[in-house]
């Protein structure tokens, strides 16, 4: 059935076709009725005959023009009124023109179908007086005629209207498919600037350490090997610490591989600035580092950009700030906000070299840190100290409750 009704769908023409011939011939029925009964002349015949067939291929290609194909059933109406052919089996065509205009016509065809619906049975019934039937009669039969018009146009009407409120949800449902791509595409470019900040964070320190680290071991080998050692098992750490935060990140990008990646270590935090610290001071950087105030459990977005935004202020001190350098690092935990300042009494950079991220101008430097702190509604101000030196301060927003 469900293949049947396709098919019918697929051939609307053949369909009102169909019907089209079945309206003939029972037209054909009454006109041979109608001469045999009141033997009208051969020209009132063949009028009656033209007519049926004219209203019968209206019916037919309806879909195909339902303005023109109204257009011509009004006509043919007005020649029944001339001519003197009566209401008959064909008129049926004006019900289903009716119906078509106000569900797929244009405007103007719907409103012009339902009046003259509404005027064609009065017309009839003037032309036409039914006999042995008094004037109340005659006003109660019109109104019954006109009742099969006036549902055909409310039929037809109801089904323009349900058909636009389907396309109304269709064009909704395919609008929201393509505002959650758009989503999807900008969550995509979000999550990929926030491993292209991170990847910059650990490679930018991490490298810099065992560059650092390197060039010492190279320079005591002969001289002190156990410095030369010490230094190697310092590469040795940072590489195994660089390795295991980008194969964190790096699992972000994997798809379809579930649990079979294996475990990430955490996201740092606060709690990693000890050892990060220590890590740079075993580079050869001197770092003072103080915890004010009553430490307390942060978001996790504001640990991971206060340990990022020290760890990328140190690896610029180690870039920039020259031999014999030092650094400052204080942890301030306020009411409701969370107080950063590194500071460094090397001999510093211009900002210009900062915000590129440094020498080769191919990092991120300040502008990932302002990214950063931006995210978690933070403010951010950096420059050269007054003396000498580089200054980095942050204020990163607590959430309430916590």
């Amino acid at each position: 059935m469900q293949r049947l009704y396709d098919f019918l769908r697929r051939h609307p023409t053949g369909v009102d076709g169909f019907w089209a011939v079945m309206l003939a011939a029972v037209s054909l029925l009454w006109i041979v009725e109608v001469h045999l009964d009141k033997r009208p002349g051969p020209v009132a015949a063949v009028a009656s005959g033209v007519l049926c067939g004219v209203l019968c291929l209206a019916s037919a290609f309806r879909r195909r023009a339902p303005e023109m194909m109204l257009l011509v059933c009004a006509g043919v109406g007005v020649l029944q009124l001339i001519a003197d052919v009566e209401v008959n089996a064909a008129d049926f065509a004006m019900l289903v023109l009716i119906y078509t205009c106000a569900a797929d016509g244009a405007r103007w065809s719907s409103w012009l179908g339902l009046g003259g619906g509404l005027i064609a049975p009065l017309i009839a019934a003037v032309r036409w007086p039914p006999e042995a039937q008094n004037d109340w009669q005659s006003v109660v039969s019109v109104f019954f005629m006109t009742i099969p018009f006036a549902l055909a146009w409310v039929l037809g009407d109801s089904i323009r209207t349900r058909r636009a409120y389907y396309a109304q949800l269709e064009e909704r449902a395919a609008r929201l498919e393509r505002e959650r791509e758009a989503q999807a595409k900008v969550a995509v470019a979000g999550e990929r600037a926030r491993i292209a900040r991170e990847l910059h964070d650990v490679v930018a320190h991490n490298v810099s350490v065992m560059v650092v680290q390197a060039d010492g071991a190279a320079y005591v080998l002969d001289t002190a090997p156990d410095q030369a050692k010490q230094a190697l098992e310092t590469i040795s750490g940072t590489g195994r610490q660089a390795l295991a935060e980008m194969r964190r990140l790096l699992g972000v990008l994997r798809t379809g591989e579930g649990a079979e990646g294996g475990e990430y270590v955490p996201q740092p935090g606060v709690e990693q600035l000890t050892e990060l610290i220590e890590q740079v001071r075993g580079a050869g950087l001197p770092v003072d580092f103080k915890v004010e105030g009553d430490p307390r459990p942060l978001d996790s977005g504001v640990e991971l950009t206060a340990y990022r935004i020290v760890q990328e202020a140190l690896t610029n001190t180690r870039k920039h700030g020259g031999q014999n350098a030092g650094a400052t690092v204080r942890l301030v935990y306020a009411g409701s906000e969370l107080d950063l300042l590194i500071e460094d009494d090397g001999r510093g950079a211009g900002r210009e070299l900062y915000e590129a991220g440094g020498a080769d101008g191919l990092g991120h430097g300040l502008i990932g840190m302002r990214e950063r702190v931006g995210m978690v509604g933070g403010s951010l101000d950096a420059g050269p100290r007054s003396g000498g030196g580089f200054r980095v301060s942050a204020v990163l927003p607590l959430k309430p409750g916590r």
